[in-house]
């Protein structure tokens, strides 16, 4: 296993907001990788105890917000603040304590195959939590596997898992520090319907159970309708609508029209209501 780090504490500190409140905000962000321009001005604000979901198509950068919100990408200009803090120039150290309060369940798990399930979920809370004992370290594991229904499967490897139970794990890892905020990139590609259901579900429920704000980035319209208190939609490299699930279906947009109709008939030609 790889060894805990561990880090001198910083300036950061998390003060829980009101629900409703202002939590996160990209302001004017611009991001390019050589010629190809991913954001020109980009600007979005996720409330506290709100399901953001961050639609598009594939390509348009969807995924490359999350990763600048937690440091581990670095937007051109622009700023991105959380709970009050401009985190663009954080440094490494300060973004450790970030990391803390916003975790990310990666769209492939991500989970280290080398390492056993309870293994792969005590993992950050031995890189944030060097101090905790085996015996609180292994009953928070078997809390957060609870949680996302998986008990007692500490002692199985990545490999026997089906996709959803990998998915699972993913997220019983990321909220094994109790973040405040936790970040799906594209949480149901590659599932099968019901699956995708149980995932659906799962984003809608820790809400309710652990009271987190949560963006969730998707080009699964199902999924975006089922989960999202608010939804945005990214396109022309810039935030072209927001609003209610409601409000976006009936949305005038050129953008939001063109891609739920498009996501419409592509549900039509496989059979799906």
């Amino acid at each position: 296993m790889p060894p805990a780090r561990r880090y001198a504490p910083s300036s950061f500190e998390f003060r829980r907001p009101t629900p409703g409140e202002q939590l996160i905000r990209f302001e004017n962000l611009v991001k390019a990788f050589g010629a190809k321009h991913i954001y020109d001005d980009v600007n979005l604000d996720v409330r506290a105890g709100e399901t953001m979901v961050v639609m598009g198509g594939s390509g348009v950068g969807k995924s490359v917000l999350l990763k600048c919100l937690i440091g581990l990408m670095r937007p051109d200009s622009g700023r991105i603040l959380f709970e009050g803090h401009d985190v663009t120039n954080f440094s490494e150290e300060q973004f450790i304590q970030v990391r803390r309060h916003v975790a990310m369940v990666f769209q492939g798990a991500a989970l280290f195959d080398s390492l056993s399930v309870g293994e792969n979920v005590a993992y950050p809370l031995r890189e944030h939590f060097p101090e905790l004992s085996r015996e609180e370290l292994r009953r928070r594991v078997a809390e957060k596997l609870e949680l996302v229904d998986l008990p007692g499967i500490e002692a199985m490897m990545p490999a026997d898992l089906s996709g959803g139970m990998k998915k699972r794990v993913g997220l019983a890892r990321a909220i094994a520090t109790d973040p405040e905020v936790i970040l799906w990139d594209e949480p149901t590609t590659g599932l099968d319907p019901v699956t995708t259901q149980t995932i659906n579900e799962m984003i809608n429920s820790m809400k309710v159970r652990l009271g987190c704000t949560s963006i969730v980035v998707t080009h699964d319209m199902v999924s975006a309708f089922t989960v999202g208190d608010r939804m945005a939609m990214l396109a022309n490299r810039h935030i072209v609508a927001v609003g209610t699930p409601e409000e976006m279906r009936r949305s005038t947009v050129p953008e939001v029209r063109a891609f739920l109709d498009a996501r419409r008939l592509e549900l039509g030609a496989r059979g799906m209501p």
